[in-house]
């Protein structure tokens, strides 16, 4: 056995639960059964041709469900549906100890029943089929699918069945009528029929009684509560390091059955899941611990390459330059791959069972390789997608792929607050204002504290708007200024919305300016640049600002206050992006990002106005009026974002009047003065040579030999611009002759800047009234 005490634990498991069939044949004398369909009569075995015609005309083409749709497709599902309202079925007794039969095989104990649900009949003509698929759940009750397979002189049309890699293939009989049983998850298909007709009846198998069974006194249960504590116990070694962590917080024990969130049940865990869950319930309770069941999503990341290649081809040489067009990446569905290592996994719980309300939760879990073990292998499974990446030069040659599967999540009792907690923060905070409101606020108190670990976390969590407002009453409900702030720090400060004022007002009164001030710092620490360039600003956000600080405004002076720091970290943040930018020509993606700038400059001004934030006003103006096309685009965008807001933009409107009044002011461009400025930047001696072509008011064109490289740089040069000049390259001789040609764009451009001006300017008068 391994050294682990999980991976013991996982050993333990395999051998001692039941082993268990995920599929299960039998035949029965075709006396056993009787079928009648209206318009066809009594069906007489073997089916014959004349009544699959007649079944043929009362069918429709059968429908299958992709998602939440329903949909008909004969590349997917051909074949024939016949109404179910027209079938009548009988059975002898014999098709009861059948069902018993293939419920033993199949792991389910003695004390539940399968209860079979006529589904549907099906006719498979000459050349029809079904492509593997998995079936959905009709009933909360379902756990697997019977296929009765009606005597026929049929050939082709196998019945395959998938599960952990390894498929059974499953024939019709001529004589005797064929049933097969399976579990629902495993995907299976119909091939297509060669010769004759496949006629079927599908049944659902809905489970009666709980498949966990008492297992107390079972001798493997002190064996496995015995792995528990050693699994909780021990330190994990850290990657890359000899250092040793922490204990594990929990242990995931995977499944072999897939389980969708409507059949993810304890009373309805399929074959050795039932036994093996029921041991561990066991052993989790002789331990200390609390156990939960959760559906994982899985993602396993291998060294591989394509079986059809050669195994070094890699290493040779490759022409295509359009990796778009590399037919060895992308879905790797259909294709064979050889597995070599595995570089990555990782584990992520979607869903569990609520410990307390024992109905479904969402969640979001990311678990350590150290808190997971399975017997069966991942990799044995069947992943719902794939995608393999070729070589790139310098990585590539892996395969991507994605399983769910089920899981017993255990944990400590005495960790129950924390496991719980990082599953799903909103329990937690919830819990928090419970406990607090309880007057039980040194247990809450010591509650948070567990949370340390991982609660820096918490902000990347979805629904981060909605989290923040439970944060807000659960830091003030607990009376502390450290833990609230705590319990508040991993948040971002553009989660902040009007509804949140009343509370948060609440927590500027009670911890003083001092506190928000921290606290406000924190949450905007993210706004900051780092070392790698700019920060995506809230955009939205900050042009709903106004909003906000009405709403915080409207509590009172102290969270006025804060308000108003919002506003200067606001301000300070979009001016550190804005500001750099303004220097330069105007290209169309630059005016295209200063337009969009425009909604949050002006709620930042409104709100300063609100608040009587003079500086913020002084230095947005100061802003607005850089000199140059940039902030004309700025400061207009800005203005017309501002809708029913006056106050605070008086200012900026007369500036951009008198900055348009300045322009217009300027004599046209003469009608053969071909001059254009080079913006300033590089000062090669390329860039010289094409910076005194561009200023030449006569000279239209230039022939100018260069090798590919400076060619290059000369291309760029005008892209980057958008210069109106047209760039070509004249393949003769060597080096290949670039042309430039100055373009009429030159003269149109000016002509409808002109316009524009003539517009806006039009529009301040009327909108803003500023003195013509």
């Amino acid at each position: 056995m391994s050294g682990m005490a999980r991976e013991r634990l996982a050993e333990l498991l395999a051998t001692t639960a039941e082993r268990a069939a995920s599929s299960v044949h039998r035949k029965l004398p075709k006396t056993e059964l009787s079928v009648a369909v209206d318009g066809v009569g009594p069906l007489r075995f073997p089916v014959s041709d004349e009544q699959a015609v007649l079944l043929r005309g009362l069918g429709h083409r059968a429908r299958f469900g992709r998602g939440e749709q329903t949909l008909t497709d004969p590349e997917v599902r051909d074949t024939w549906e016949i109404p179910n309202e027209l079938v009548r079925v009988e059975w002898t007794d014999a098709f009861a100890a059948v069902l018993d039969g293939m419920r033993a095989e199949l792991g389910l104990p003695p004390h539940c029943r399968l209860t079979p649900e006529l589904h549907s009949m099906l006719l498979y003509e000459t050349g029809q089929f079904f492509v593997a698929h998995q079936d959905s759940e009709k009933d909360d009750a379902m756990v697997a699918t019977l296929v009765v397979t009606l005597p026929s002189a049929h050939t082709g049309g196998e019945l395959v069945v998938e599960h952990q890699g390894q498929t059974k293939t499953y024939r019709g009989l001529k004589t005797a009528v064929s049933l097969v049983a399976f579990y629902a998850d495993c995907p299976h298909q119909v091939l297509p029929v060669t010769t004759g007709n496949r006629v079927t009846l599908t049944y659902n198998l809905l489970l009666a009684g709980d498949t966990q069974a008492a297992m107390a006194g079972n001798p493997p249960v002190s064996e496995l509560a015995a792995g528990l504590l050693a699994h909780f116990a021990t330190p994990v070694v850290l990657p890359y390091s000899s250092r040793k962590g922490d204990p594990p917080a929990r242990l995931a024990y995977l499944l072999d059955q897939e389980y969708t969130a409507r059949g993810l049940s304890w009373s309805r865990l399929k074959g050795s899941d039932a036994s093996r869950g029921a041991l561990l319930r066991a052993a989790a309770e002789q331990a200390g611990c609390e156990i939960t069941l959760a559906l994982a999503e899985i993602q396993e990341t291998w060294d591989a390459y394509d079986a059809d290649e050669d195994e070094d081809g890699w290493y040779g040489e490759y022409e295509d330059e359009n990796p778009g067009d590399d037919e060895g990446s992308g879905s790797a569905d259909d294709r064979d791959y050889v597995l070599e290592d595995l570089i990555e996994t990782s584990t992520t719980l979607a869903h569990w069972i609520g410990p307390e309300t024992g109905r479904l939760e969402g969640i979001s879990l990311d678990l350590s390789d150290a808190e997971v073990a399975s017997t069966t292998p991942t990799a044995k499974m069947t992943a719902y997608a794939s995608e393999y990446e070729g070589y790139m030069g310098n990585y590539g040659n892996t395969l991507d792929r994605w399983y769910r599967r089920a899981a017993l999540v255990i944990w400590p009792r005495s960790l129950g607050f924390a496991s719980r907690a990082e599953a799903s923060p909103e329990w937690a905070l919830g819990e928090l204002t419970r406990l607090a409101r309880a007057g039980k606020i040194a247990e809450a108190r010591e509650a948070v504290r567990s949370l340390k670990s991982f609660w820096h976390a918490a902000g990347r969590y979805p629904g981060q708007t909605e989290l923040l407002g439970k944060a807000l009453e659960a830091a003030r409900e607990l009376d502390d200024a450290e833990i609230a702030a705590m319990l508040l720090r991993p948040f971002a400060l553009e989660r902040l919305v009007p509804p949140h004022g009343p509370a948060f007002a609440a927590l500027a009164a009670h911890y003083g300016d001092i506190w928000i001030d921290g606290l406000l710092h924190d949450w905007s620490e993210g706004w900051r640049p780092g070392s790698y360039g700019l920060v995506q600003a809230p955009l939205e956000w900050l042009e709903n600002l106004p909003r906000l600080c009405a709403a915080l405004s409207a509590e009172g002076s102290p969270s006025t206050a804060a308000a108003r720091r919002i506003v200067d970290l606001s301000w300070t943040m979009l001016a550190g992006q804005v500001g750099p930018a303004l220097d330069g020509p105007l290209t169309s993606r630059r005016e295209a990002w200063l337009t969009t700038l425009g909604a949050p400059c002006s709620g930042i001004i409104a709100a300063a106005a609100q608040l009587g934030s003079t500086n913020v006003l002084r230095d947005a103006h100061n802003l607005a009026r850089t000199t140059g096309d940039r902030a004309h685009v700025l400061a207009m965008a800005t203005l017309r974002a501002a809708g029913a807001h006056r106050a605070g933009f008086g200012e900026l409107a007369t500036s951009s009047a008198e900055r348009i009044r300045a322009a217009l002011s300027q004599p046209q461009r003469a009608p053969g003065d071909w001059s254009i400025v080079l913006p300033a930047g590089c000062v090669c001696e390329l860039c010289e040579v094409l910076g005194t072509f561009l200023r030449h008011p006569e000279r239209r064109a230039l022939d100018w030999p260069l090798a590919k490289d400076r060619r290059r740089h000369v291309h760029a040069r005008i892209d980057d611009a958008e210069l109106p000049v047209r760039h070509e390259t004249r393949r003769q001789g060597r080096p290949y002759t670039l042309v430039l040609t100055k373009t009429e764009a030159l003269f149109e451009r000016e002509r409808l800047t002109r316009e524009r001006h003539q517009a806006d300017l039009a529009w301040l008068t009327n909108e803003w009234k500023v003195s013509t």
